[in-house]
């Protein structure tokens, strides 16, 4: 079973994010009205693009951002491990890359595909990135998700950014992009996701290394990018493919030829598909400049300056905020327990007292009668 969600033509209002900038949401499909259509959207007066078995994809000139086919491009499906590219392009900017971490048994015992994290290494971030991109590995993007400060904190950081570029079909659940309710994307965003990417080096660098050797707990070993077009296809540039029983195969990549690049999104296909995409990329170069765009790839909305924090100004006198007196105060801190104790410390306080009174009155009547 799987869910099918219609396409783009009514999103949320706005969606509120981290640095406190809220990004209103289209009320019509990002990108052009043809790109709602469930169907094929294709131009005129060019030969049509090669048959897929994808349920959905997009055709995209990177550079122009010009939509050139699509199909479903606004309909939502699991994206699998094509949610890495976001998770990536979050990451990337909020991480050194030359530190160094141990990571968690958490992070090293996700299930699902992974590049073999040990808790007894100790990995670059660099290295980190590597092992998601190329090998698609869930236990590096767990690591990364907990040195960015937790699970949580990671979720909410890439639902911005998918905001931020206006990706709206976009929810991420996992860092890895295994199934989880609620979570979707379309081929729309990831070709958005996957040209933002193409403008970050050290993500290009990533998605298209081919092999690297990989930290292990004595020595290295030697990691492949899963990519198959990488070695297939001219050109090629890589980004991500996914795969999960529910979501099926999906894919997003990129080639450049003769100074041009062209991305490629798939999602919800039943098989084999590589020489798929080599056919939608030879069409996209064959038609680039020739036809009328469906659509278009739009641009990323401008990042928000954090607010300037709170400060006096010179001259100003600052009243501290009035305390609470001391007694209350230390009881609003009390336990059980030190309640208890401060009961034993007063009851018997009081009880030697008495016993002291007593003594000293004895003692006084004690003399007069002398």
């Amino acid at each position: 079973m799987w869910t099918k969600l219609v396409p783009v033509t009514a999103l949320i209002a706005a969606a509120s994010l981290t640095s406190g900038t809220a990004y209103a949401a289209p009320t019509t499909p990002v990108g052009g009205e043809a790109l709602g259509s469930r169907g094929l959207v294709a131009p005129a007066g060019v030969k049509k693009p090669p048959k897929s078995k994808a349920t959905s994809y997009v055709i995209a000139d990177a550079d122009t951002g010009q939509v050139l086919a699509a199909k479903d491009a606004h309909g939502r499906y699991l994206p699998a491990s094509t949610l890495k590219a976001l998770t990536a392009l979050t990451l990337i900017p909020k991480l050194d890359k030359d530190r160094k971490i141990r990571p968690s048994r958490n992070a090293c015992n996700q299930e699902g595909s992974a590049v073999g994290l040990s808790v007894k290494a100790t990995y670059k971030i660099d290295d980190l990135f590597k092992g998601l991109l190329m090998s698609s590995g869930n236990d590096a993007a767990m690591a990364l998700a907990e040195t960015n400060g937790g699970l949580d904190k990671t979720m909410s950081d890439m639902n911005a950014e998918a905001k931020r570029l206006q990706a709206f079909d976009t929810v991420a659940r996992t860092p890895s992009g295994l199934d989880k309710p609620g979570q979707s994307s379309s081929a729309y965003d990831l070709a958005l996701i996957a040209r933002a990417g193409l403008a970050n080096p050290d993500f290009k660098r990533y998605i298209s290394t081919k092999t690297t050797k990989f930290p292990a707990p004595r020595g290295h070993y030697e990691i492949s990018n899963h990519n198959k077009l990488l070695w297939r296809y001219n050109g090629m540039v890589g980004v991500k493919n996914g795969w999960t029983s529910k979501a099926r195969a999906s894919f997003v990549g990129a080639a450049t030829r003769g100074g041009h690049t062209i991305v490629v999104s798939i999602m919800r296909h039943e098989g084999f598909f590589w020489d798929e995409v080599a056919s939608l990329l030879d069409w996209g170069f064959s038609v680039r400049g020739k036809a009328a765009p469906v659509g278009q790839l739009v641009d990323p909305l401008p990042v928000a300056a954090p607010a300037p924090a709170a400060s006096a100004s010179p001259g100003t006198s600052v009243t501290p905020a009035p305390q609470p007196p001391l007694l209350d105060s230390a009881a609003g801190r009390q336990t059980d327990d030190t309640r208890m104790i401060g009961s034993l410390v007063i009851g018997g306080g009081l009880l030697f007292g008495l016993i002291w009174l007593a003594y000293g009155i004895h003692r006084r009547r004690t003399r007069s009668r002398l």
